[in-house]
C-alpha cells in the first residue's frame, strides 16, 4: 500500500520528456532482459567474508561464481555457462561500482574471478576493461592485484567534470529544472571499444533512487551529468534510470548481471561512511534480467531496514524528510519505483509472482 500512496504535501513532478540521440541500432537479441527473463539465482555462503577483518575469501568467492553461473544457465561446465554470453572475440567491460569505496564497492575478489573466467574461455586479458566513471574512486580499490596480467582498468573522468571520456554523439537529453547542461553523454569506452558488458553492482540503499542495484549501476554508471536528476527533495530518478538503461548500445551490450551482496549499505547510501549502516548479507545474485534482480534487492534492503526500525524505502511523506543520521529520516523522497518503471520499458520482469528465484547455500 505504501508504494501506491501519493506523496502527502509534495507538488506533483511531471514526467520529463526524454530525447535519445544514438547512432547505435538495437541488437536482434539485446542483453536486457536477455535469455533468462524473470530468473534470479542467489548464492549465499557464510564462509565468503570474515566480518571481523572485513576480508573476503577469494576461493569461496570463486565457488560462489561457479555455482551461480551454472545454476543460471543449467550447464554442468562453468566454461560453457560463460560461453553463452561471451566469445573470445569480444572486448568485455566489467562495470564496477566504487561510489562507496574503498569499503563498500564491487569486491576485487569477485571482479578478479570474473576476469579469470573470461580468460579461461579465450578472451585476451588485454580485451578486459574494469571501468568506472571516476578515477579517484576507482584507484582506491586494488583491482589490479586480482586481475590477470594485461587486463586494464579505465575511468571516464581522470579529473572530476572532464568531458573527454564521453561520446559526444550518443546522449540522452532532457531538462529537469532549467539547468544549463541538459545532456547526459555515454561513456566513450562503451561507444568505441566494448562489445559486451558484465554489470557488477552492490547491494546498497540509495537516498534518492531507493536502491543502487543493477539498473542504477548500468544507467548512472555509463553516462555523464546524471546527478542533476536528484538535486532536490522530489527527484526524477523514477524515470531517468530506466531511460538511460534502455538507451542503445547499453541495452544490447549488458549481457550479464552479477550483484555483489557480500557487503551492503542499508541507509545513507551510497556514500555512507558510518559503520552502523553497513551489513553483511554474504550473497551474490546472478541473472540477465536487471529488473527481477533489483526487485530482490528491494526486499533485502527493506527487511534490514525493518529489523533496524528504519522507515520504509516506499515512505513518501515529507514528515520523514530531514537529517538522515537518524534512519527514520532521509534527504529525498526515495523512488524505488524506478525498478517497476524500467520493467514497463521492457528491461525485465517486476511482478514478484512471475519471478523465479533459486537459492544456493555453500
Amino acid at each position: 500500500m505504501a508504494a501506491a500512496t501519493p506523496l502527502i504535501g509534495a507538488p506533483p513532478v511531471e514526467d520529463p520528456k526524454y530525447k535519445v540521440v544514438t547512432p547505435f541500432k538495437p541488437s536482434a537479441h539485446p542483453g536486457m532482459p536477455g535469455p533468462f527473463p524473470g530468473q534470479v539465482v542467489k548464492v549465499h555462503s557464510e564462509k565468503s567474508l570474515d566480518t571481523t577483518t572485513d576480508t573476503a575469501d577469494p576461493a569461496v568467492v570463486k565457488q560462489m561464481v561457479s555455482a551461480g553461473m551454472k545454476s543460471l544457465t543449467g550447464d554442468a561446465n562453468e566454461a560453457d555457462a560463460w560461453r553463452r554470453f561471451i566469445s573470445p572475440t569480444d572486448v568485455v567491460g566489467i562495470k564496477v561500482n566504487c561510489s562507496g569505496a574503498p569499503r563498500i564497492c564491487s569486491a576485487p575478489e569477485l571482479v578478479g574471478a570474473i576476469a579469470d573466467n573470461l580468460v579461461a574461455i579465450g578472451v585476451p586479458a588485454a580485451n578486459i576493461y574494469v571501468y568506472e566513471r571516476f578515477d579517484n574512486q576507482l584507484r582506491t580499490v586494488p583491482y589490479a592485484k586480482f586481475l590477470p596480467a594485461g587486463a586494464q582498468t579505465w575511468a571516464a573522468e581522470s579529473s572530476r567534470g572532464s568531458i573527454l571520456g564521453y561520446d559526444p554523439h550518443t546522449y540522452l537529453e532532457t531538462s529537469f529544472f532549467g539547468e544549463e547542461d541538459t545532456r547526459s553523454n555515454l561513456v566513450r569506452l562503451v561507444a568505441e571499444k566494448l562489445t559486451k558488458i558484465i554489470n557488477v553492482p552492490n547491494a546498497k540503499e540509495h537516498q534518492a533512487a531507493g536502491v543502487t542495484g543493477c539498473l542504477k549501476n548500468i544507467a548512472y554508471g555509463n553516462f555523464s551529468n546524471m546527478d542533476r536528476s536528484h538535486r532536490f527533495e522530489v527527484t526524477n530518478t523514477k524515470t531517468f534510470i530506466g531511460a538511460l538503461a534502455s538507451t542503445e548500445p547499453v541495452r544490447s551490450r549488458v549481457v550479464l548481471n552479477i550483484m555483489d551482496g557480500l557487503r551492503g549499505v542499508w541507509h545513507q547510501g551510497p556514500f555512507s561512511r558510518e559503520e552502523r549502516f553497513r551489513f553483511y548479507p554474504k550473497l551474490m545474485m546472478f541473472g540477465t534480467d536487471p529488473v527481477a534482480m533489483d526487485r530482490q534487492l528491494i526486499d533485502l534492503i527493506e527487511a534490514k531496514r525493518k529489523a533496524e526500525g528504519a522507515t520504509s524505502l516506499w515512505e513518501r511523506s515529507r514528515d520523514f524528510l530531514g537529517d538522515n543520521r537518524d534512519p527514520k529520516f532521509n534527504r529525498y523522497i526515495r523512488e524505488p519505483g524506478h525498478i517497476e518503471q524500467a520493467g514497463k520499458l521492457g528491461l525485465g520482469v517486476y511482478d514478484p509472482e512471475k519471478i523465479k528465484v533459486r537459492v544456493i547455500e555453500l
